[in-house]
């Protein structure tokens, strides 16, 4: 299973408690438009958490996304999560370790201020559209949540598993795809995708109709 990566514009906070540091703030938001990533843009559904939260399943926090940068695990309780209208919360209580009491002078000075998040997409968990300029859109609508991350270089990974699940979900082929995002013509691969199959065309005609369509343009 692939895992995907994403960074939030929330703002990561040092917090002082009588047991230690804390580090905390959001790890994403909803219905944010991401930046363009690469020939379309994200936006993450409220709702898309809530098979991940629901079952209880063990998420981790890491520094850079790094096992041997291990902060805490909702397993232990040393990680906890909350949703609200805005989007998903994290709290970690730091370690006693050297690399998070450098991450905690790090996050006081203000070097280390944003947060990121892994994931892997549940099957049929993400849509397809276009934004009202037209832009193409990717809205997550189902996830199960890896980590969270305190980073220093916040970045979009590569988002070459989002153009698969696009390729995967609408029969269409993976490279003419990924050439019509390259190209940033990835919004008219999407009018051609959506077209309603002929009167008496059957829907695999109507596939090979379109596939035929997509090589001829991409």
């Amino acid at each position: 299973m692939t895992t995907e990566i994403r960074y939030t514009s929330g703002v990561v906070e040092l917090r002082a408690s009588s047991d230690g540091a804390r580090l905390g703030g959001y790890a994403l938001k909803f219905n944010k438009l991401s930046r363009n990533l690469g020939g379309f843009v994200e936006r993450i559904a409220p709702g898309a958490l809530t098979k991940t939260l629901k079952d209880g399943g063990d998420v981790l926090c890491r520094y850079q996304h790094e096992d041997e940068f291990l902060l805490g695990r909702t397993s232990s309780g040393t990680l906890r999560l909350s949703v609200d209208d805005e989007g998903l919360l994290y709290e970690v209580d730091l370690p006693d370790t050297s690399y998070a009491r450098d991450l905690a002078a790090l996050a006081g000075r203000g070097d280390v201020t944003k947060s990121s998040f892994a994931f892997h997409l549940m099957p049929g968990g993400d849509e397809w559209s276009l934004t009202e300029s037209g832009f193409p859109l990717r809205t997550l609508t189902e996830f199960h949540l890896v980590d969270t991350a305190p980073v220093v270089n916040p970045a979009y990974l590569d988002t070459t598993s989002g153009l698969r699940s696009l390729a995967e979900s609408r029969n269409l082929d993976f490279d003419s795809v990924r050439a019509a995002a390259e190209s940033e013509r990835l919004a008219d691969l999407l009018r051609v995708d959506v077209q309603e199959d002929a009167p008496g065309e059957t829907h695999a005609a109507a596939i090979a109709r379109k596939r035929l369509m997509l090589s001829m343009h991409f």
